[in-house]
């Protein structure tokens, strides 16, 4: 699949300059399979989508179309329920984009922050009628998550994860409806393969939230595999040469491949 990446081309999905995505495509003609990125920054407006310019650079250059979303984030009009509101907007856009894209076969991977709002979006089927995100029209069929926020009450009771938790949805027990539908760990089973990348040197977000997220996606039959990268702390993820960004992309490419058989 390995290529040279081609155009490079930026989306509205609403009308604050947050709600846009970049869309890198492959030189070739297509249709292409997409993969949804996801920045992270713990939800922070201070971090944008260029955190991801790389990898999705990398993602064109592997023949796939790289969807890179940018979305309101806390201190920038984000929060609940606009954040996720963004996400599922961005995603959906997907669906109307006059552009070579395969939508039958669509995955998402994010880091941090941005793992959470991947698997978040690929669980939005979950979601009850009416709630933010729900009735998606764009379906995730797969998601990776590189040192993802999973688990979101578990995460406000960690440091160093409990502060911007709670800045996102508040208090875990005040507002248990909201984590109830923010939360990936909430919302299994999500009925596709996931892959759950963390590594063992990462003091950012605690490998105690990637074990429990997939400790509860087993118990529920979900295909979802914990990989721990040795030596490996939190920003090697968004690293295009790191070997943590290889087995993202490498499991990425399995799953489109198993996605045409």
């Amino acid at each position: 699949m390995e290529g040279s990446p081609s155009t490079r081309s930026i989306h509205a999905y609403g009308r604050d300059p947050s709600q846009v995505g970049e869309l890198f495509l492959p030189e070739d003609t297509g249709p292409h399979p997409v993969v949804v990125v996801v920045h992270g920054g713990y939800w922070r407006a201070r971090y944008d989508r260029s955190l991801m310019t790389d990898l999705c650079l990398d993602l064109a250059a592997h023949g796939f179309a790289a969807w890179n979303l940018e979305y309101r984030r806390v201190g920038s009009g984000g929060g609940w329920p606009e954040t996720f509101e963004d996400i599922a907007a961005g995603v959906d856009t997907l669906g109307v984009l006059e552009m070579p894209l395969d939508l039958q076969r669509v995955a998402a991977v994010g880091h941090s922050a941005g793992g959470h709002l991947a698997l978040w979006a690929a669980a939005r089927h979950t979601l009850p009628p009416g709630t933010p995100g729900a009735d998606p029209r764009v379906r995730i069929g797969a998601a990776v998550s590189q040192a993802g926020v999973l688990d979101l009450r578990l995460a406000a009771r960690l440091a160093p994860s409990d502060e911007p938790t709670r800045a996102l949805l508040g208090d875990p027990d005040a507002n248990a409806d909201s984590y109830d539908l923010a939360s990936p760990r909430e919302r299994l089973p999500l009925g596709i393969p996931q892959l759950v990348l963390h590594g063992d040197r990462d003091d950012t977000v605690s490998m105690k939230i990637a074990e429990s997220y997939v400790a509860a996606a087993h118990e529920v039959g979900d295909l979802c595999e914990l990989t721990v990268l040795p030596e490996t702390g939190h920003f090697e993820h968004i690293d295009e040469r790191s070997e943590a960004w290889r087995v993202a992309r490498e499991w990425l490419e399995r799953y489109t491949s198993a996605a045409l058989s």
